[in-house]
């Protein structure tokens, strides 16, 4: 196994996005995480905590695939392994300062490579990441400053992209082809664009519309979900090109005071499932019924995952400040989704684009359906 000099100079214009002062916090979190289990090391393998641990590495070639790294953080550093054929790029563009990389032949075992390196006592086994998936995402709940501007900034520049593209849809624009410039634009502002979700009007019973070739018709929803730096923002928006009927403009209403309730309930020191037994109470204080909740995920917690974790009656998680959410609340053929933080001075929308169509839902300003 080889070892090279950690640099965080991009030969191919990135730089690695790390603040010195976020990984510090994070390092300390996990040395505490440590000393309450007892043990000298601790191996992260998961996309998810790997990119929140190097504070915006990425560490993916393939978006459906495994990492490419693996992480043992000791009590004498952090030691970064991936393979051979990959170590020349981490070096250059995604290694933070203080990590030392070593490699792996590509057919090697990076998590048996990772857990041979480090400090600690010959053959002492590293603590596994799965036997602390509690105590991580509590880990990353509370979105360090350096972190936050980036989201802020990835959530900002999607709303806009959404407005960009749906502003020049029109009803003859197929699903794929919306898709298909939403894609484009993801990509184009360094981000990775993990879903892509688009119905027409003829497919608005569908709750996770993957694109066809259908035409927009009357109506249509856009969904985006994109990762950059290893977070990810999640937005929602409609789009109609006539007034709409009564009914679907009252729906639309409705869901927002939905929202509204949940907004209401998402304050520091309150459990997951008491927010999400509220959620269920305002579908049907909203006229929903009491079954709505059933026919679609409610979103939850935000960052380095689309959902850390999704909100259940299972869910204990406490709500702290500075931590991010995307709620998503849905009903037949309506749907409301942004990225927001928890601040000091209240719920901050991230996703927001202030060229489109808002309307105030106790006191912020909630997307509206784009007319054209």
């Amino acid at each position: 196994m080889s070892q090279t000099t950690a640099e965080t100079t991009s030969l191919a214009g990135r730089v690695a996005p790390a603040s010195a002062d976020d990984r510090a916090v994070k390092r300390r979190q996990i040395l505490d995480i440590l000393d309450a289990k007892g043990k000298d090391s601790l191996l992260l393998t998961t996309n998810t905590a790997l990119t929140w641990y190097l504070d915006g590495s990425r560490v993916h070639i393939s978006l459906a695939g495994d990492p490419i790294a693996a992480l043992l953080v000791d009590r004498g550093g952090d030691h970064l392994v991936t393979f051979n054929n990959e170590a020349g790029r981490i070096a250059a563009e995604e290694l933070p300062a203080g990590v030392a990389l070593h490699t792996v032949p590509w057919h090697g075992n990076l998590h048996e490579a990772a857990a041979a390196v480090g400090t600690a006592e010959a053959g002492a086994t590293p603590l596994a990441e799965a036997d602390i998936t509690g105590e991580l995402r509590a880990a990353r709940q509370q979105l360090l400053p350096a972190e936050s501007a980036r989201y802020a900034r990835l959530s900002a520049e999607m709303a806009a992209v959404m407005t960009d593209v749906l502003s020049t849809a029109r009803p003859e624009t197929t699903e794929f082809e919306l898709v298909s410039a939403l894609a484009a634009r993801v990509v184009a502002a360094g981000a990775e664009p993990l879903v892509l979700l688009c119905n027409g009007s003829n497919r608005s019973a569908f709750r996770h519309p993957l694109a066809t070739h259908s035409p927009l018709g009357r109506r249509a929803m856009a969904v985006v979900c994109a990762r950059r730096d290893g977070m990810v923002t999640n937005i929602t928006r409609w789009v109609r090109f006539d007034g709409g009927t009564v009914d679907e403009r009252d729906a639309e209403a409705r869901i927002a005071a939905v929202e509204a309730d949940i907004f209401d309930a998402t304050v520091p020191g309150t459990r997951l499932d008491r927010i999400f037994a509220e959620i269920k109470a305002a579908y049907t204080r909203h006229g929903f019924g009491p079954d709505q909740w059933e026919q679609h995920h409610q979103g939850g917690p935000a960052g380095y995952a689309g959902r850390d974790p999704r909100v259940t009656a299972a869910a204990t998680d406490t709500v702290v400040l500075n931590q991010a959410f995307t709620w998503n609340p849905s009903g037949p053929g309506v749907k409301i989704e942004d990225t927001v933080q928890l601040t000091a001075s209240g719920l901050q929308v991230l996703t927001v684009d202030p060229r489109w169509p808002a309307t105030a839902v106790n006191g912020i300003q909630r997307p509206a359906t784009l007319q054209l």
